[in-house]
């Protein structure tokens, strides 16, 4: 394939959404080729990859975050663009399914259908939702009681007000903006608990706590007012939010193709183009010009009984992050030194292995000083990210491995599933045994030793894409997901597992999640 499969309106368009042709191509190019596996050498075990923290090292480690914290270098990133879609998958089976039931056949219907099951659940359990006091204001306001019963005319009432356009529109809310957690006199969204969060690990000597969500251009409005109108309820005199906010750009868009690997084109002609997945939120990462950002998906959140040891160790993971980079930029400095000598080389060496479990080829050490100093700094100088890691609790997801490169380099990785090469049992039994989960929790470095912010796109392994089987327009189509945010789009950053508690691990999948003890009033 080349770059006259497509035409000079496609060339306009390409343009337009700030795009390269070229790049475009290479996309394409892809379902053709595939890509290849990551090849997992074990999974990665405490002690073997993963680090447990003592008490002293938390100690330490948050006298030494503490420092770089009140010197303004620390922000939160919310990847927070998704619906809630899938979190309301069941109900919404039955709200588009259940005015076709002839009412004589409901009962039947209604004993045999899982989803329908799963609704009787949600109806069960009304009032521990925390948008429930939400959704009987609005029913009252229409005369509705939303208590008085759920004869099959009520039930469908109640999944209008709750999914319809006359009602919460639940399921077509980004998560950030639908109640998560009850507290004395309001409900509270992820969006204000992220923004909680922020007051206690990324507030500098100034109260000024930054945080960053990337947002759907459809939903932005609504976020931000959303934003607007809450944060004076978690701000005081000496401490104020500067909260920033951007879309996934057209650009990271890729280009979908038929079965046959052609581009798919549209019912005007014109090329497809879907949204890559959150890896292409690494162009958001790379404009916000951070230096010490936490990163945590959106659904992830706890309410404030839970709070205080996910604080703990948030200010542990970053104060590992800062004691790595202090090493790192020292070495760096040294490194650039005309009087670098053999004890300089071994002591960086070892440091690499031990601290950035980086394990060199075979050969590495027949290589010149010159050369030896070339690998080191490469090495070295490369953005940061120390993850937290969870015991698994067979949660969907990647996990913390050691991975062996082409080129016989060893190191650690995030590796997602549709990563794993089915068809090797050997690979498929690696994955399986690992014993731990990658939460998303995690803290990045992305400035070097001289304080300039590297270029972030040097960084990704484009082999760790996915290859999936959409539709349009009654048409199948092949979709291509560019690296993950937090495997292979930084898959060639310097990284550091550290054990955290299944406690700072909070998600919500799906709206039954709410119902877990963890998110429900003491």
């Amino acid at each position: 394939m080349d770059i006259s499969v497509f035409n000079e309106k496609d060339l306009k368009d390409i343009k337009e959404r700030g795009a390269d042709p070229y790049e475009i191509l290479k996309q394409a190019e892809i379902f053709s080729r595939g890509f290849s596996f990551a090849n997992l050498l074990r999974p990665c075990r405490i002690g073997d990859g993963i680090k447990r923290l003592s008490d002293e090292d938390i100690k330490r480690l948050i006298e030494v975050f503490a420092n770089a914290q009140s010197k303004g270098r620390v922000m939160k990133f919310v990847p927070a663009s998704g619906a809630a879609t899938r979190m309301f998958k069941e109900l919404t089976s039955v709200n588009n399914r259940i005015d076709a039931i002839d009412r004589d056949y409901f009962c039947e219907w209604s004993r045999h259908d899982g989803d329908y099951r799963q609704f009787l659940e949600f109806v069960e359990n009304l009032k521990k939702f925390p948008f429930y006091n939400e959704l009987k204001s609005m029913m009252s306001l229409d005369g509705v009681d939303i208590d008085s019963g759920h004869s099959y005319a009520e039930q469908r009432n109640l999944l209008n007000y709750m999914l319809g356009d006359k009602g919460l529109k639940l399921a077509g809310l980004p998560k950030g903006l639908i109640a998560f957690h009850i507290y004395p006199d309001h409900a509270r969204t992820p969006i204000e608990e992220h923004m909680v969060e922020a007051r206690t690990y990324a507030v500098d000597n100034d109260g000024k706590a930054r945080i960053h969500f990337t947002v759907s251009e459809e939903h932005e409005e609504a976020v931000i007012s959303h934003v607007n109108k809450t944060k004076g309820r978690y701000e005081s005199a000496g401490l104020h939010f500067e909260v920033a906010f951007s879309n996934q750009k057209p650009s990271t868009d890729t280009l979908a193709v038929n079965l046959d690997n052609t581009p798919f084109r549209d019912g005007d002609g014109d090329l497809y183009f879907r949204p890559a997945g959150h890896g292409a939120l690494l162009a958001n990462l790379s404009e916000i010009k951070g230096d010490i950002i936490f990163i945590k998906n959106i659904d992830n959140v706890a309410p404030d009984r839970l709070k205080e040891t996910m604080y703990v160790y948030k200010k542990a993971l970053g104060g590992r992050l800062v004691e790595l980079q202090e090493k790192i930029f020292g070495y760096m400095d040294r490194l650039e030194r005309e009087d670098v000598d053999d004890g300089l080389l071994s002591e960086a060496t070892d440091f690499i292995k031990r601290e950035l479990s980086v394990t060199p080829s075979g050969g590495a050490e027949n290589l010149s000083r010159g050369e030896k100093i070339q690998y080191l700094v490469s090495r070295l100088n490369r953005p940061i990210r120390v993850c937290g890691m969870v015991r698994n609790q067979a949660e969907p997801g990647g996990g913390p491995f050691w991975v062996t490169y082409p080129d016989g380099n060893v190191s650690l990785q995030i590796v997602e599933k549709s990563q794993v090469d089915e068809t090797s049992e050997q690979q498929k039994g690696l994955f399986k045994a690992a014993t731990h989960f990658n939460p998303v929790d995690l803290v990045c470095g992305v400035r070097d030793h001289k304080g300039a912010p590297f270029d972030l796109n040097k960084y990704v392994d484009p082999e760790a894409c996915f290859i999936s089987i959409k539709s349009k327009d009654g048409k199948d189509l092949k979709a291509l997901e560019l690296p993950g945010l937090w495997n292979g789009t930084m898959a060639f950053w310097n990284t550091v597992f550290v054990e955290v508690p299944l406690i700072t691990f909070n998600p919500v999948k799906t709206v039954f999640d709410l119902l877990r003890p963890e998110h429900q009033p003491e």
